[in-house]
Order: structure tokens, then sequence, then C-alpha cells
């Protein structure tokens, strides 16, 4: 008579480097952690996600205040929100060695240090002091970025969906919170662009406070995880499905950062004024935040994530279409289609770098492959988007291209939806 396998540890290896998880299965791991700690620490994680956009966020509505007052080019200030980019992506490969090095936990505190930090530097009256400042945040987020979702999978292997919802909901909650209150806040309180930037400090302060006793706290589980993840994994370069993971976090971040810098801009040359123009990227961004919340909970529950990446690229596509079509009529509806579109791209980017690891190491190894690719291509979209309109002196083309460039991500997208493990080498 044959034996079935325990359903917890049935995984078929593939001959492409990657391995199969029976459906409606959790990979075998720990449990994760319950209770009270789940509770604290769900707050922590919430919090350092709110952390992630803020202090970048907020430089683009006062660009005008800080080139006038400072005497830099509109290319130098393009920089200050260029730069943050580029440290996501290049110091990426960085994170999962100081997460084996130092552990998750201190890592992330580090994290928020260095957001701190960056953000007091911002006040000192210098160009070079507010350059230096925007790295060391950029330096900061780029570690966060890589190693919360590898926190996510180790300590909450069973509501991964849940909590990537809230993380990706947080990423765009903070993002919308900067661009919509930064400038109410300056011309309520009369504060100087330099303090303005600095107050989005207190709130990397707060995170820090609240998570610091997650330092000292450590569970059967962590502990395990942190011997586990004492090695690095090797090899992800070679896997197809990591190169899809990869390839869809990139093109998803391409479109939101190259639409998020020239929306505003287009509205404007269409005949809506800078205040409306500049909300309506605000308003974009809290439909964003429904959908990168509602996208990943509802993964496998009653739609596929493969069915999802393509709706949210559908969602995008019928946005851009009717910023062709009528830019300022319709423009609540667009950004509205563009807002849900793009929060589902972002939380699916970050949920496929959860689910196709098979542990907290791979999602260290696999995020930080995944956003060093992903932000760096990120980073050329606003140039390469501006460089086209000044070329053709029409919105048009632009706009096709990010239309066009929604193609490749609904091919990616279904193949990372695949429900199979990337598998590497220790």
């Amino acid at each position: 008579m044959r034996r079935e396998a325990p359903a917890a540890t049935a995984t078929v290896a593939r001959d492409d480097d990657t391995t199969d998880t029976a459906p409606g299965q959790a990979p075998p791991g720990p449990p994760g952690v319950t209770g009270r700690r789940a509770l604290y620490l769900g707050l922590g994680v919430v919090l350092l996600a709110l952390n992630l956009r803020p202090a970048l966020v907020a430089v683009s509505p006062l660009a005008d205040v800080i080139r006038d007052d400072s005497g830099m080019s509109a290319t130098a200030t393009s920089l200050l929100t260029a730069l943050p980019l580029l440290c996501f992506g290049l110091l990426a490969p960085v994170a999962p060695g100081l997460g084996r090095r130092f552990g998750m936990e201190r890592s992330l505190l580090g994290t928020m240090a260095l957001i701190c930090a960056g953000t007091a530097l911002r006040m000192v009256d210098s160009v070079l002091a507010l350059f230096a400042g925007t790295v060391v945040i950029g330096a900061g987020i780029a570690v966060a970025n890589v190693l919360l979702p590898g926190l996510i999978k180790r300590d909450f292997p069973g509501r991964a969906g849940l909590m990537t919802g809230l993380y990706s909901m947080s990423l765009f909650g903070g993002a919308a919170l900067a661009a919509g209150v930064t400038l109410p806040v300056r011309d309520a309180s009369g504060m100087d662009w330099r303090t303005t930037l600095a107050c989005w400090g207190a709130l990397a302060l707060l995170a820090l406070v609240v998570w610091l006793p997650q330092v000292r706290s450590r569970t059967r589980v962590a502990a395990a995880a942190a011997r586990q993840a004492a090695h690095p994994v090797r090899g992800l370069w070679r896997s197809p499905l990591a190169w899809q993971v990869t390839a869809y976090m990139g093109l998803q971040s391409l479109n939101y950062y190259a639409a998020a810098a020239w929306l505003p801009t287009l509205l404007q040359d269409s005949g809506m004024s800078a205040g409306d123009a500049g909300w309506m990227l605000s308003f974009s961004a809290l439909l964003g935040i429904t959908g990168s919340f509602v996208t990943p909970v509802i993964v496998g529950r009653r739609l596929s994530s493969a069915l999802l990446s393509t709706l949210g690229a559908l969602l995008c596509a019928a946005g851009y279409a009717g910023v062709l079509a009528a830019p300022v009529g319709g423009a609540y509806v667009w950004m509205s289609l563009l807002g849900l579109g793009q929060g589902a791209a972002i939380s699916l980017a970050l949920l496929f770098i959860v689910q196709r690891a098979p542990d907290a190491r791979h999602v260290a190894q696999l995020s930080s492959m995944a956003q060093c690719f992903g932000y760096v291509l990120a980073a050329t979209g606003p140039a390469i988007l501006g460089a086209v309109h000044d070329a053709s002196h029409d919105w048009t083309i632009p706009v096709v291209v990010l239309l066009v460039l929604l193609v490749p991500q609904v091919v990616v997208g279904v193949g990372a939806a695949r429900d199979r493990h990337v598998r590497g080498t220790a």
C-alpha cells in the first residue's frame, strides 16, 4: 500500500531551478510569531514601511522653492529625486549581508537611524549637505526595502498576503501623505523648506522607538531563522523565475516613477492649474492605497495572481488612454484607474518576492536581485520619458511608450505568478 507524503512537506523538484508547492498549501517552514508579539511586530512593520517614501517624496512639492533658494539648476534639483532610486538599486545587494551579520531586527533599526540622520543633515545650510543627507536617507531606505519582505516571510509565513498588503499600503500611504500635506504644513506653520523637510524625521524617530523592543526580543522562531540565514544564497541569477520576478519589479517601478514624474506636467500643459495637477498625483496615490492592500489579500482566494497582474496592467492602460483622449475633463477617472492599477502592481511585485522564495534567506537574496535591477531601471524612466517629450514636443509619444511597456509587464507578471519556488545554492 503506497503511503502519501505529508502535506506540509510536499514539494517536487524541477529541472528549471524551481520547486512546486502543492496547491493551497504553505511551503514548509516555521509557524511564525503569534499573539501579542505578532501584533507589535506587525505595527512595527507598518511604521517602518510608512517611512520608506515621505522623506523623498516631500522634495517634489518643494522643488521650485528649493531651486530658487539654493540657486541650483532644474537638472541638479531633479537629482534629489533620482539619487534615491539609484541608491535603492545600487545598495540593494549590500542588504542581505547586513541582515546576516547584524540580524534583521538590528539592521532595520539601523535603517531608521539613517533616515533620521539624513533628515537632520539636510537642515544644514549647504547644497552639499542637502545631497549628502538625501544619499544617507536613500541608503537607509534601500536596506529596508530588501529586508522587510524577508522578515514578513520569516515571521508571518501563514499571513504573507495580509502583511504584504499592509506593507505596500503603507508605502503608498506614506507617499500620499508626503505629497498631500508637505505644502499645507509649510504654509500653515511658516517654516522654511529645510525645516519642513526635517519634520518627516519625526515619523522615522517614532518608528525607531517602536521598533527598538524588537531588537531585544528574540523568539525561538527568530533565532532559528537567524542561524539558517548565516550563509548566503547563490545561483539565483541562473533561475528564469527569479528573472521574471526581477523584470516585473523593474517594469512596474519604471512605469510608476515615470508617470509620477511627468503626469503633473502633462496635466498643466493641457490647461490644468499647478495646484490641481499636484492634487491629481496625490489623489492617484490615495487610490493606490486601496489597490495595494486589496490585491495581495485576495490572491489565491478569489483571483489568481496572474489574472490580477493582467488586470492591474489593463487598469493602467485604460488610465493612459484616457489621459491621451481627455486629460483634464476626465482626470479624476484616469487617475483613479492609474492609482488602482499601480497599487496592484507594486503589491504583486512585493508578494512575488515573498511567495516565490522558500524561506527568509531566499527572500532576502531575491529581494536584493529584484530591487537592484528594478530600481536602477526605474531611475531611467523619468529621464527617458523627458527625452522623448523633448524630441517630439508632445506628450502623445511618451504616454504611448508607457502603454507599450505594459505588454512585457503582463508577460513577466504571468511568469512570476507561477506557483513555484526559486532555488539557489548555499
